[in-house]
């Protein structure tokens, strides 16, 4: 009787300990799993290779690819400022602004890049400057800092110019326009729709130098928080499927009408508007996107384009120190999608 009633005993003391371990289990399971339920929150704002993503979001493309997503709209600058605060896990940054944020707030790494300005930032002068050489002695309207202060040193630099040479007006992106058609500065630099819209609004003026003649110099990319990547690693792979989902049907001619449609209604113009915009900014596929992602120093190469970034972030006392730039990049699930894209 002892020995039957040891072994109830320790019956009874197995079915609590099990009862204990699956409850924990289901706990654990359960917090996951509600983890797991959250949205991944990505900032994106007015450029077309971010404005893309609503061809995914129309289509319901992350839906069909089993990942949950929230797009948030935001101002650019906004857009870095809520990333820094952690009110996203992501956001689309280029790779000189993200190093500007990882040094000034939080750290990202970008696992994407969606493609390289091509002409949409510009310099853009009044009526009766014709060339770059012509800036000499003159002011330009720029927010200093940001990619536009750097387009503006590389057209200097290849005209055989200093920074010396022009007097920098610090002036916020999208009051550029209004400030060249004041007659404050003699010409700015801006990126779309900044840039067109200066153009429309000073009769006779024109872009002297653009990012078309620097091909590089301006990666447009996701940049994701390594908190969320670790975590998430997975379903930030099914974004960049189906970001190349997108690319495939903004690269298939015929449906060049409906990627206007789409695009264009995000930011409340016409197709025929917003038409110069995409032309200005060249999508990378797969293909080409490989080459960017080897370390190589040059514009060639993301790796080299941020080194540069970085030391123009120096010098210009954008942050003290050099960054470990290497760290905010991270090829390798990019890499994964387009190998089981191909198999």
């Amino acid at each position: 009787m002892k020995k039957i009633t040891q072994s109830i005993l320790n019956f009874s003391v197995t079915r609590r300990t099990l009862t204990a371990q699956l409850g924990a289990a289901l706990l654990g399971f359960v917090s996951l799993t509600a983890a797991n339920a959250e949205p991944l929150k990505i900032g994106y704002s007015d450029w077309p290779g971010w404005v893309a993503w609503e061809i995914g979001i129309k289509k319901e493309w992350f839906k069909e690819e089993g990942v949950d997503v929230k797009f948030e709209w935001y101002d650019y600058v906004e857009s870095m400022d809520a990333y820094a605060t952690g009110q996203l896990d992501a956001v689309g940054m280029t790779n000189g602004d993200a190093l500007v944020t990882g040094a000034t707030g939080k750290p990202s790494v970008c696992i994407l890049i969606n493609d390289y300005s091509n002409g949409n930032d510009m310099i853009v002068a009044k009526p009766g400057i014709e060339t770059v050489k012509n800036l000499k002695g003159k002011k330009i309207g720029l927010e200093e800092g940001f990619v536009s202060h750097l387009l503006l040193l590389k057209a200097l630099e290849m005209n055989g110019m200093a920074a010396s040479d022009v007097t920098i007006v610090n002036t916020p992106t999208n009051e550029t326009p209004q400030v060249l058609a004041s007659g404050a500065v003699d010409a700015v630099v801006a990126w779309q729709p900044s840039s067109g819209q200066a153009l429309k609004v000073v009769s006779g003026s024109k872009p002297i130098f653009t990012s078309k003649d620097t091909p590089g110099l301006i990666y447009d990319n996701i940049y994701v928080s390594p908190e969320s990547l670790e975590k998430r690693r997975d379903d930030w792979k099914k974004v960049i499927k189906v970001w190349y989902r997108i690319v495939a049907f903004m690269k298939d001619e015929k449906n060049t009408d409906e990627v206007l449609e789409i695009l264009s209604s995000r930011v409340s113009v016409t197709p025929e508007e917003y038409e110069p915009f995409l032309s200005g900014t060249y999508i990378l596929t797969g293909e080409e996107v490989k080459p960017i992602w080897e370390k190589a120093e040059g514009l060639g190469s993301v790796y080299g384009s941020s080194k540069i970034s970085d030391d123009f972030n120096v010098t210009f006392e954008v942050y003290e120190k050099p960054l470990e730039t290497e760290k905010y990049l991270d090829p390798s699930l990019t890499l994964e999608v387009l190998k089981e894209m191909a198999e």
